[in-house]
């Protein structure tokens, strides 16, 4: 039996919620753009009367304004984003258990067994749209397909507020001429190396022999060879489905550049913290330990290190995490943004091999003093406590990185 598979998109989610909020803002160009004192003054969603004028997202807020010198600013309200996500969600729930968010403002539907109660999947999805502009006062375009690469294909086709079937009756029409960079992960780096050889189109990277991809591209190559030819099997995950957590990590682009090694252990200490916080409420530990660099040229590495045992505390952490910095860092230019990631997670109250050469007594009395750091912050909020190095810098030691962090897209190969 043919798959039924929708995608769903909210059009220019964020600025579409505060226009609602905020009906005085509907007829003119509006962008929702993160903290320029932070240093994430970036567009981060424009409305349609700003994209027309050359407003993009991820665009410099002072780039946006020499494009539309009338451009309202308002700054993001993750609570209340996802509050409308969640409610869009019940909206698909009325139709099918199988639902997949990809983000805040998407998601596919698996509505297959559904067409016998509610008619065919042109339907279904046109009941959906306008639901979501009666009930939410927002529009969204979904896309119709036979799997998930080409159902967002749809939802990207035409906007806003539109319903594209894309099948084998027409795929080849209308997906065919379309840029190679509108397929998933085809960006940018990617897009270059295939135009490089000549491949600007969906239809194309489909003729392109596969073993000259894999040369190309490696794996990757392959991938979306199968993508561009409208052959995807993943399946649309169920609304109860929790997905196992492999790795958990934060980042952060810093108020100001990191221009010292003093700078950079501190910050790897918050983040740290923030790490390990999440690992224990997981109640898991981490076997490698990973450390993202980005300087203020934009240019970054990661590099990462397995650990003698699993931990998950955040002092062996910070120092794991430094060793590799300083071993591969030469400051040639200050840091704009770091992280550091745990992987490899394992459960916590699993039996691992004792060693007689590492203090593994050091590092159960490291991670006691955090699960008590935890109790008392969540009882007395963040800055109940710190630690001492983070009041050398009120600037840097004011940060929060693990409340104050912002809801990205789960990647399509993660699930």
């Amino acid at each position: 039996m043919t798959r039924k598979i929708l995608h769903v998109d909210q059009n220019c989610f964020y600025a579409s919620v505060e226009m609602q909020r905020h009906p005085e803002l509907r007829n003119r160009p509006l962008a929702v753009c993160g903290s320029q004192e932070d240093r994430h003054g970036i567009v981060l969603t424009a409305n349609y009367l700003a994209k027309p004028r050359g407003v993009k997202t991820g665009m410099a807020i002072w780039q946006a304004k020499q494009c539309c010198p009338d451009l309202v600013t308002l700054p993001p309200d993750m609570p209340e984003y996802i509050r409308f996500s969640k409610m869009a969600r019940e909206i698909y729930a009325d139709y099918t258990n199988q639902i997949e968010p990809f983000g805040l403002d998407e998601a596919w539907l698996d509505v297959t067994g559904s067409t016998a109660l509610f008619g065919s999947a042109v339907k279904i999805a046109e009941q959906i749209s306008r639901r979501i502009k009666f009930e939410l006062g927002i529009t969204a375009s979904i896309g119709v397909a036979d799997n998930k690469i080409t159902a967002k294909l749809g939802s990207d086709y035409k906007k806003p507020d539109a319903v594209t079937r894309i099948e084998q009756d027409n795929y080849c029409d209308i997906v065919y001429p379309l840029p190679v960079e509108d397929l998933l992960y085809v960006g940018p780096a990617t897009r270059e190396k295939l135009n490089r050889v000549g491949i600007r189109t969906i239809g194309a990277l489909a003729d392109a022999p596969v073993e000259f991809l894999h040369r190309r591209l490696g794996k990757m190559g392959v991938i979306l060879h199968t993508f561009a030819n409208g052959r995807d099997i993943t399946p649309v995950q169920t609304t109860e489905h929790i997905p196992a957590v492999k790795s958990v990590g934060n980042s952060a682009t810093t108020p100001k550049d990191l221009i010292c090694n003093e700078d950079v252990r501190l910050m790897l200490i918050l983040l740290a913290e923030s790490v390990c916080c999440r690992m224990r409420e997981l109640a898991s530990r981490c076997t490698v330990v990973e450390v993202y660099v980005r300087n203020t040229t934009l240019q970054s590495f990661t590099r990462q290190r397995k650990l003698p045992s699993p931990s998950c505390s955040s002092a062996e952490l910070a120092d794991v995490a430094y060793a590799l910095f300083r071993t591969n860092y030469q400051w040639n230019k200050p840091i704009r943004s770091i992280g550091i990631r745990g992987s490899g997670l394992v459960e916590a109250y699993e039996y691992a091999q004792m060693s007689l050469y590492q203090d593994d007594q050091r590092r159960d009395k490291w991670e006691r003093i955090d699960r008590s750091v935890d109790a008392l912050r969540q009882r007395y909020g963040y800055l109940s406590i710190q630690r001492a190095i983070l009041k050398t810098d009120p600037i840097l030691g004011s940060i929060n990185p693990k409340d104050d962090h912002t809801v990205h897209p789960v990647g399509y190969f993660g699930r």
